[in-house]
């Protein structure tokens, strides 16, 4: 899997479509976690591939709400994406706001890891550390059941994912974690730019 975009590039088009600097904590942070998965699943030399599609995901969502990954598909070809990588990042909302379902491991894991990146993060942020460093699957497990807490992620979506992948829940808390481990401080670092 290969894209002709290159990170400079791809970076570029999410900040053209998201202004909103949470969205774009989003983007590095699915971004982040792609890449560790990429390399941990044994498909490093396709981790800008992994990672772009991570990136880019979300890119209709802050101007296109009610057109999700469906105005993606012409943002993405006018920024010189090709259809594997826009069929990669419109398959992470199957079943909710696209029919295109996931194929390869990369969008089942991008399926995933959207949302509970975003769990995690919210997560994240209730901790005195403020950080995933020392997060445990258990404290993460107690946030998921809750359903009131960071009610906007699915978690019907999260297990939907664990299930595609054939992975248990606890699995891919505890991966998805370790994910956000190894590119926290790169996140965090470059939102602040």
């Amino acid at each position: 899997m290969q894209t002709a975009l290159t990170r400079e590039k791809a970076l570029a088009l999410l900040k053209q479509y998201n202004k909103e600097p949470f969205h774009i904590l989003h983007g590095l942070t699915v971004e982040g976690a792609m890449r560790y998965y990429a390399r941990e699943l044994g498909y490093g030399e396709d981790e800008d591939f992994w990672g772009i599609a991570g990136l880019l995901h979300d890119i209709d969502f802050e101007l296109y709400p009610e057109e999700h990954c469906r105005k993606a598909p012409e943002l993405l070809r006018e920024g010189g994406a090709e259809e594997e990588l826009i069929h990669a990042v419109c398959s992470h909302g199957y079943g909710r706001v696209s029919d295109v379902k996931p194929e390869h491991e990369m969008e089942k894991v991008l399926f995933a890891v959207d949302e509970l990146t975003g769990l995690i993060g919210a997560a994240a942020r209730m901790r005195p550390s403020k950080s995933v460093m020392d997060m445990e699957v258990s404290s993460l497990k107690k946030k998921f059941k809750d359903k009131r807490f960071a009610a906007g992620c699915s978690r019907d979506v999260i297990r939907e994912g664990a299930e595609m992948l054939g992975w248990t829940l606890e699995e891919l808390m505890e991966k998805t974690i370790l994910a956000m481990r190894s590119c926290e401080e790169r996140v965090n670092a470059e939102s602040q730019e």
